[in-house]
């Protein structure tokens, strides 16, 4: 994994003005779950790392990093989000994002035993 990501290139018609960016003081987090909180002018988003597996977690998620932005941000954000997600699932297929759902359905890899037996 490289320190820097590569930067989405929008499609033509979207194509937004080109500003000079200083990566000097960047770093890189990973982060599994996000909280989404709003206020009247501000949009909040909380990243941190959920060790847990369990779906009812017995120790709290670890939040590390906060991102606070306007509206006009979060919506440039959410297209570019959109359009990101679209081109992957274009190529690779649809997210399942149902945990249970994407476990029945994901496909058996060469080391795993040919047995009848699936976990429900």
């Amino acid at each position: 994994m490289t320190d820097e990501a590569k930067p989405v290139t929008p499609e033509p018609a979207a194509q937004q003005p080109q500003f000079p960016t200083d990566y000097s003081q960047l770093s890189t987090i990973y982060t599994n779950f996000c909280r989404v909180s709003v206020t009247p002018e501000e949009l909040v988003l909380d990243f941190g790392l959920n060790t847990q597996i369990s779906p009812n977690p017995t120790e709290p998620i670890k939040l590390s990093h906060r991102v606070v932005m306007n509206f006009y941000t979060a919506k440039r954000l959410m297209n570019a989000l959109l359009g990101v997600v679209s081109q992957y699932e274009n190529n690779y297929g649809v997210l399942e994002l149902d945990f249970q759902r994407r476990a029945r359905t994901q496909p058996r890899t060469a080391g795993q035993p040919q047995s009848g037996f699936r976990p429900a």
